[in-house]
């Protein structure tokens, strides 16, 4: 854990009008017990403000899914007020704590300071001016808007729910509502699309001027429909070659065009627009999970929630945390755990930190390996930092084994 860094605090929205053919993460198409989640997440939240008030508080909110915007602005709002009254929010800027006292006003909008980062996931199919701007005017000042293609065909084959003109109608309706942090996720390596394409979907995105990407490869995760779909019709992921050339492609183009790779699969305008709410996943800072199958994580521990909706509505009812199951992390976990996030960066890991925290010397420990990763172009060492470099980053999961 980063000494003294604000948490981060994540709210899973696990509902879907239907499921994506690649998505593994939890989600339920059950839009009708959203009424009775959102009165659930705020109980959640009573659970846990007691014990999470020796932080220094929480300077994002990341509502993911699943499908957030199937909440209406009214539900928004009502997790954002009750997250504003029941944990501390700071402004990085100052020196001011941000916390109500008393009962919970219901129906009271609680505002944020600017500098308080709340990102929201978002269905292009779903949103509407009216529908953005009353996300803004709730608080939410970042959107990641799922796009993931410009092609029709693709966006059918991955079972997304929404068109390439719905798409590019979100993006115009995000920016005339006022949102000046847009991110677009995009996948690429799905089985019929070429390289030219996929660089033709980026000069598309970059189009757009957003202020963040998100490029995915394609990965088949079992028990998904397209898990079984690529099995049944013997379909093929790119070849190990081809991986590395759209990859590379992508970092390069995305480059040129001013953004910075800072993370494996993300690029962002300037270091202010890179997903602070993620750089805390990465950076080993604290975070709070809310909602079914949520996890959060605080210095050594790691629990997470019933990933069962209304399992997690029938536990939060009768006044329980909806823990599932947690772990305790040994030091030798820990360090690993760093050293693999870490790697995932441009910034990569500082040495002295490494040092401080684990009291490892890895350039002595290691010293073997990362000559030999450094010879052959995967690491460099500079301003005391290892950092991978593009070739490193491509391969960062085998990086973290060193």
């Amino acid at each position: 854990m980063i000494k003294n860094e604000q948490a981060g605090l994540y709210i899973h929205v696990p509902f879907c009008l239907s499921k994506c053919g690649y998505c593994s993460f939890y989600s339920v198409v059950s839009p009708d017990l959203i009424p009775d989640f959102v009165k659930a997440v705020v109980r959640e939240m009573a659970f846990y403000k007691p014990s999470f008030v020796p932080f220094k508080g929480f300077d994002t909110i990341y509502l993911g899914g699943g499908t957030p915007s199937l909440l209406s602005a009214k539900q928004l709002d009502d997790l954002l007020t009750a997250a504003r009254h029941y944990f501390r929010f700071d402004d990085p800027g100052s020196n001011h704590p941000l916390r109500h006292t008393g009962e919970y006003p219901e129906g009271h909008k609680c505002r944020y300071p600017e500098n308080i980062e709340i990102t929201m996931e978002v269905n292009p199919g779903d949103v509407s001016k009216n529908y953005l701007r009353d996300l803004k005017a709730a608080g939410v000042n970042r959107l990641n808007i799922g796009v993931q293609s410009f092609d029709d065909r693709i966006l059918k084959f991955l079972g997304r729910r929404h068109s390439a003109k719905e798409a590019l109608a979100a993006i115009d309706e995000a920016r005339n509502a006022g949102f000046q942090n847009i991110g677009l996720d995009l996948i690429y390596g799905v089985s019929g699309q070429d390289i030219r394409l996929w660089l033709k979907t980026l000069e598309q995105a970059l189009s757009f001027a957003p202020e963040h990407l998100s490029c995915y490869q394609l990965s088949l995760e079992e028990k998904t429909p397209l898990y079984k779909q690529y099995s049944k019709e013997s379909l093929q992921l790119p070849a190990e070659n081809e991986a590395l050339d759209f990859f590379m492609n992508t970092s390069k183009i995305l480059t040129d065009a001013g953004l910075i790779h800072y993370e494996v699969s993300n690029f962002a305008r300037s270091d202010s627009l890179k997903s602070r709410h993620n750089m805390k996943y990465w950076r080993h800072a604290p975070y709070l999970g809310l909602g079914p199958a949520a996890h959060s994580f605080l210095d050594s521990r790691r629990w997470w929630n019933k990933a069962d909706v209304k399992a997690y509505l029938n536990e939060v009812g009768g006044g329980k945390k909806p823990v599932d199951k947690s772990e305790s992390l040994s030091a030798e976990q820990l360090a690993l755990e760093a050293l693999f996030l870490s790697m995932r960066t441009n910034d990569g890991i500082h040495l002295q930190q490494y040092k401080n925290r684990f009291g490892a010397d890895l350039l002595v420990g290691k010293k073997q390996v990362i000559d030999e990763l450094m010879e052959n172009g995967l690491l460099e060492l500079k301003d005391g930092r290892l950092q991978p470099t593009l070739a490193g980053m491509a391969v960062a999961d085998s990086l973290a084994l060193m």
